[in-house]
């Protein structure tokens, strides 16, 4: 059973023909306006234990365009880990489902669904990582360039789940990975050996001065500095991220060919101006589109029905 917990768990070639799968599925639905039914008679159970926009409409879409269907629950439906351990929800749903979504505060729910599962589990965002986000980045910069071995991705901003998985993915694909972040905001010290034992050999930086971190990117990254369950510490952080912000001045020590990636929502006038996203060298909405192309390959892969 192929579950989708995180990108360090697949090889190489998997990631890779997911991001080909999603390429020709894309394809086929721009030039035809639909895809080949290939999920008829499936269907996914999509639990949200956080807000969405972008995750909800993208899996839901993934299943109806390619004929299946999508049940979307929220998480005081569900109640995971306290109305019913999620142990049980895993087993009850894979007795009526061939899929389950699962977008949860804890990560800890997710391996507990995907040790008692007997379909496949995707993790849709957890607070430790965003492997689906990753992923439709990497497609979104191999539509770019053309390319994915020898980039570099410059991500500048919080060390949260989203730099995580965007690290993990960048030492699979062999892209070069340059993570920015103010004092008291690296990515922990354990969590950086993890990714360098999952990912040997991978070319990994942490540096603190964004002028110096964009110097040779490929691509700028950034993400809210204040994700869901952080608000009390907004004011803090706000004052923290000074200087971190992407911005017309900061492009200025970038190449020419550095393009620029969110991955929503966007804080403008925070972590990023609006002239920035808006700006020709933004890729911040074919990046979010990518996310329902990407999560479409990957239910098909996961299903081996491709």
């Amino acid at each position: 059973m192929k579950h989708f917990i995180s990108i360090a768990e697949h090889s190489r070639e998997f990631l890779l023909q997911t991001l080909e799968t999603a390429q020709r599925l894309k394809k086929q639905l721009k030039e035809t306006g639909h895809n080949d039914p290939i999920f008829k008679d499936k269907t996914a159970v999509l639990i949200f234990e956080k807000p969405s926009l972008r995750t909800r409409v993208s899996f839901t879409q993934a299943m109806l365009q390619c004929g299946g269907n999508a049940i979307v629950l929220t998480g005081d439906e569900v109640g995971l880990g306290k109305r019913e351990p999620a142990k049980d929800v895993a087993r009850v749903l894979s007795g009526m489902c061939d899929l389950i979504v699962a977008r949860v505060f804890e990560h800890q729910k997710l391996l507990e669904m995907r040790q008692y599962a007997s379909v496949p589990v995707i993790n849709a965002l957890s607070d430790y990582s965003h492997p689906c986000q990753a992923m439709a980045d990497m497609l979104t910069l191999q539509e770019h360039f053309h390319r994915l071995e020898g980039l570099t991705l410059t991500y500048i901003g919080d060390g949260n789940n989203v730099a995580r998985s965007l690290a993990v993915a960048c030492g699979k694909m062999g892209l070069r990975f340059v993570c920015c972040t103010p004092a008291g905001y690296e990515l922990p010290a354990d969590d950086m050996d993890r990714i360098m034992a999952q990912v040997p050999g991978m070319d990994f930086e942490i540096s603190g001065n964004p002028q110096d971190a964009v110097r040779q990117a490929d691509a700028i990254y950034t993400d809210t500095w204040t994700s869901m369950g952080q608000e009390s510490e907004k004011q803090k952080r706000i004052r923290d991220f000074q200087g971190f912000q992407i911005n017309a001045e900061l492009m200025k020590h970038a190449p020419e060919r550095c393009v620029i990636l969110h991955c929503l929502p966007a804080y403008r006038g925070l972590e990023i101006t609006d002239d920035v996203i808006e700006s020709p060298r933004s890729l911040v909405f074919p990046q979010a589109e990518n996310r329902l192309h990407f999560q479409k390959a990957l239910i098909a892969e996961l299903m081996g029905i491709t």
